[in-house]
This record gives structure tokens, sequence and C-alpha cells, in this order.
């Protein structure tokens, strides 16, 4: 006995199951088989479900044949069913990720189309006001009178130029860079001295219009007292992704090679260098987005962006025996029928103002609720930065022709532009180099700045930067300091589009050409 049961023991985990360990009746195999009808899933070629009715012979009822074939049909059910779904799920992101391109496509299509239409319709007529300022008042009148009596209509269209928006915020520091990277040819003509003169200019008036600024705020606040509330928040773009890097270092290796061995491949020098240009800029700035925070406060994104293009003007100036200025000269042309890398990025400089009216509308509540605050800060600061800049210009003996050149110190680039247009004898590339490292200053000193001054309360901080440094000091404190965001980027629009109306002033610009002598 004692054998046969550590026999029935060492076979007992082969054994068919009995009723206790499975706790279902033992099959009676003195039972006849048969027949049943069971529903099985046909799945034909088409890739369609259709239940067919067959008839199976199985042992005896409860069965464990029955039991595994009924567990094997259920299992091939649920990976044809997991089949369909991750192919479904891969045709609908596809689509998703379509309309997502095409949204963005249409939405950024329709503003530069608007700016465009806009500038050509000025020219026509001889108005020398600055036309996409002009747009941005009527979309922003647009929205306001559709934010009181349609306010669904209002939101639908905020939401349909988002896309747009974003792509213009994500790309915005790119739109600055042409001027810097063409700098040695704007400024081989200025004498050292006057160079100079020009940095005095440049450091010494961001540091007054920054505590102009900051100090009018914090006074005003003092008098109206308004208490702080949160602002709307801000959507922020996403960052670069490292298929975007591979995709522009395969546009920058190809066109390069291709521009070497045939120079006028597109039709001109400009059109050729035009893409290894253009990728040489963006690969920089994606580069230097990437760079530490530390790191970026001395070698600012937009400085390896300059540094790039020129590097690779350099290598195709040397390899083509060109030189260096040629090549920065197909960089910017100014030429609509022939335009070169530069250009095109300065093109999107007119959208930068037509987008300035949605931010605007989208912190409405913001302007309304301190508007004494802003408004008054924005207009001294800007009156200031403009006649102080004419003053010391005279005072060092700066060239006036320099000087007026660097007016618009202040005020964001395309406006910026439009402000020297004015003038007459404006070096436009000093100009838009200028402003830009106006920027770059403000980018890397302003929050120390700050609190050097004692500005601790965040609008006195945003309006104090955006008026001085406009759109590359807004991003580098925003970064830091996102409660002071909404504040920078009113300041920053409406620093840009009073500088513009008061110049566009005649007896504005004649007092401003009487200083300047």
């Amino acid at each position: 006995m004692a054998t046969a049961s550590a026999i029935s023991g060492f076979f007992a985990p082969f054994c068919l199951p009995n009723r206790h360990n499975l706790g279902t009746p033992r099959p009676n195999l003195s039972q006849k088989p048969r027949k049943i009808s069971s529903k099985l899933l046909s799945v034909p070629s088409d890739g369609s479900f259709r239940e067919t009715s067959q008839r199976s012979e199985v042992l005896a009822p409860n069965s464990r044949f029955s039991r595994i074939d009924h567990e094997m049909g259920s299992r091939r059910k649920v990976c044809v069913q997991s089949t369909g779904s991750g192919s479904g799920l891969t045709s609908t992101g596809l689509q998703s990720t379509v309309v997502k391109l095409l949204h963005l496509v249409v939405s950024l299509g329709i503003i530069l189309a608007m700016d465009k239409f806009l500038k050509k319709a000025f020219v026509a007529a001889a108005i020398k006001f600055p036309s996409a300022l002009f747009g941005m008042f009527c979309i922003f009148t647009i929205l306001m009178a559709l934010d009181s009596t349609v306010p669904a209509a209002a939101t639908s269209l905020m939401n349909f130029f988002q896309p747009a928006l974003l792509f213009i915020q994500r790309w915005l520091p790119l739109f600055y860079v042409p001027s810097l990277v063409v700098l040695p040819l704007a400024v081989k003509d200025i004498p050292a001295a006057s160079g100079l003169k020009i940095v005095f200019i440049i450091v010494g008036g961001w540091l007054a219009s920054l505590a102009v600024a900051g100090y009018t705020a914090i006074a005003v606040r003092k008098m109206v007292n308004t208490e702080m509330t949160p602002a709307e928040p801000m959507q922020k773009p996403s960052p670069f992704s490292s298929i975007e890097l591979w995709a522009w270092s395969g546009i920058f290796l190809i066109s390069f090679v291709s521009a070497y061995l045939y120079p006028t491949i597109l039709g001109t020098n400009a059109r050729t260098c035009l893409p290894f240009l253009l990728a040489s800029t963006v690969l920089g700035y994606m580069f230097g987005s990437r760079l530490p925070s530390d790191v970026k406060k001395v070698f600012h994104p937009i400085i390896c962006c300059a540094l790039s293009a020129d590097l690779a003007a350099f290598a195709y100036g040397q390899l083509s025996r060109s030189g260096l200025n040629p090549v920065l000269g197909y960089y910017l042309t100014k030429a609509a029928s022939n335009p070169g890398a530069g250009d095109i990025l300065m093109g999107f400089l007119g959208s930068v103002i037509l987008s300035f009216a949605f931010s605007m509308f989208q912190q409405r509540k913001l302007v309304k609720r301190h508007a004494a605050e802003i408004f008054t800060s924005v207009i001294l600061s800007t009156v200031f930065s403009l006649y102080s800049t004419a003053l010391i210009g005279r005072l060092v003996g700066l060239e006036p022709s320099l000087t007026i050149s660097v007016l618009p110190r202040c005020i964001t680039v395309a406006l910026a532009l439009s402000i020297v247009s004015f003038f007459e004898g404006a070096n436009t590339s000093l100009t838009a180099a200028v402003v830009v490292v106006t920027g770059l200053v403000g980018a890397n000193f302003v929050q120390t700045t700050l609190d050097k001054l004692g500005f601790r309360d965040p609008i006195a901080r945003g309006i104090a930067t955006a008026s001085s440094a406009h759109g590359l000091g807004t991003a580098a404190l925003s970064a830091k300091e996102p409660e002071a965001l909404p504040f920078c980027a009113i300041a920053y629009a409406l620093t840009g589009i009073f500088g513009s109306v008061i110049c566009s002033i005649p007896a504005v610009r004649q007092s401003l050409l009487a200083i300047i002598g």
C-alpha cells in the first residue's frame, strides 16, 4: 500500500483533474459522444467578422478538449480584435497629425497673406504708417466686437489661429537673427569710435529705460493700489525634437554640397545658398536652445544661431573662393525677386505684429484691471527712450545718421524698422542689429539688475523688462518668472505700438531731429 501511495503521489500532477482540485464534476466516460452546434468566428480576407454555424464532434460534455478549443477560439478572437484596434489607432494618429498640420498651414497662411496684402495696399496708397500695426488694430477691434456680441465666435477665432500663434512664438528669436548674421556688412563702414559710442548708448540706454519703466510702475501701483489677480494662462510651444534636429541636419548637408557643386542650380546664388544658410540658422537655434541655463546667460541661443549661420557662410565662401562678404550678401538680399535665407525669416516680422492683437485680447481683463500701471509706464518709458537716445547721441558726438538709426533701440525689430523709415539716411541693418543687441543685453542681465534695483512686484518687473529689452528680455525673464509673462507680453506689444504711433506724428519727428542736430 505504501508503494502504491508513493507511485500515485508521483504521477498525480500528470493525471486528469478531479472534482476536488477544479471544482467541476468528473466526466461520465460511459456517455456516448453527441453532436453539438457551436458558433465559430470566421475571418475572411477583407478583415470583416462573420459568425458561421458548424457541426463539431466532441468526446463528451464538459470534456477538457471542448474547454481547450473554446479557450483557443477566444484567444484567436482577442488577437484579431487587438490587431484591428492597433491599426485603427495608428490610422487615427496619422489623420490627427495631418489635420493639425493643415490647420497650422491654413491659419499661418492667412496671417502671412494678410500682412502681405496690407503692405502692398499701404505702398500703393503711399501711406508711411506701419501696415502690420494697422492690421493688428483691425484684428483686435474685430475680436473685441465679437466678444461683446457673440463671445463664442471670438473664442472660435482665437482657437482657429492658435497653431499659428504658437508657431510664431516658437520661432520668434529666429526672425531677429538676420540682422546679427549680416552685422559685419552693417558695421564695416562705421568708425571704431562711433561703434564704441553706440555700445555706450545701448548699455546705458537699456539701464536707464529699465529704471524709468520700473520706478514708474511702482509709483503708479502705490497710488492706485490695485490688487494683483492671476492672469490668463498662456500656452507654451513644444521643445525641439531629435527628429527635427536630424531633418534640418540632412537639409543642410545635402543643400551645402549641392550649392558647392552647382552654384546656380536654383537660378541665382542667393536662391542656391538659401537652403543651407537657412538650415544652419535653424540648427544653431536648436543647439543653443538645448544649452544649460548657466551657459545661456553668456552664450545666448541667438548668438549661437548667428554664429552658426556665419560659420556656414564662411565655410562656403572659403570652399567656393568667393569670400565671406558676398555670401552674407546672399543671406539678406532685400530683394523680393531674389530672396535669401534672411529675407525669408524677416518676412515673418509682420506676422509678429499681427499676433500682438491676439495676445492683447487674451489678456484684455488684465490690461483693463492694471491699465493705469501699464499705460503710464509704457508711455513714459517709450518717450524717455526715444528722446534720451537722441540727446545722448548729440552729447557724445555721434553722427546724426547713426543716431537716427539707433533711436528705436527698445522697440521690437519689426516696428523699429518701420520707425526709422520715417527718417532719411537711416541704416536699417544697423537699426536691426542695435535692437537685437539691446535685447541680448537685457536677456543676460535683466534679472540681476531688477533685483539690485529692488523691483519685487511682478508687474513692475515685467513692464520694466519688456519696455527696455522687448522680446528677448521677455523670453529670458518669463522662463524663470512665469508670473511676469503676461505683463511682459502686454508691455512688449504696447511699447512698439506707442513708439510707432508717436513717431508717425510729424511734430514728434521734427523735435527728435532738432535734438539730434
